[in-house]
């Protein structure tokens, strides 16, 4: 089963994210700020992180770039989900490690697939 790390600090998204993706077979983890999302991705080890740019404790640039830096964690794919879409961005997103973002508010098809295109760039990488 495909496990998906879900960094979102509003219960809200986090609440109707992990219920549509475990509705879709994904087993799905929570964590609901920067730092236990670096902790998380350390412990469990998902096939995808889902990361929210603005979180408290540790942003989302921040948290992506320390889960680049650790060796069990640097092959992860990264999809930030931001209310950030300005023009920029995205460069500002995939140099701080990202791999793809999603704009707020979450279009879940197009973020499944999102999903299905990193984990298959992750098994051909």
């Amino acid at each position: 089963m495909t496990k998906i790390l879900l960094v979102e600090d509003h219960e809200e998204l986090w609440d109707f994210l992990s219920r549509r993706l475990r509705r879709r077979g994904f087993d799905v983890v929570l964590a609901h700020d920067g730092q236990q999302g670096v902790d998380m991705a350390q412990a469990e080890k998902p096939d995808v992180i889902l990361l929210d740019m603005n979180l408290p404790v540790m942003d989302g640039w921040t948290a992506a770039r320390k889960i680049r830096e650790l060796p069990e964690t640097t092959r992860i794919p990264i999809i930030a989900l931001t209310a950030h879409a300005m023009s920029g961005d995205r460069d500002k997103m995939i140099a701080a490690g990202c791999d793809d973002y999603h704009p707020k508010p979450v279009d879940f098809p197009q973020l499944l697939a999102q999903i299905d295109a990193a984990m298959l760039a992750a098994e051909e990488g």
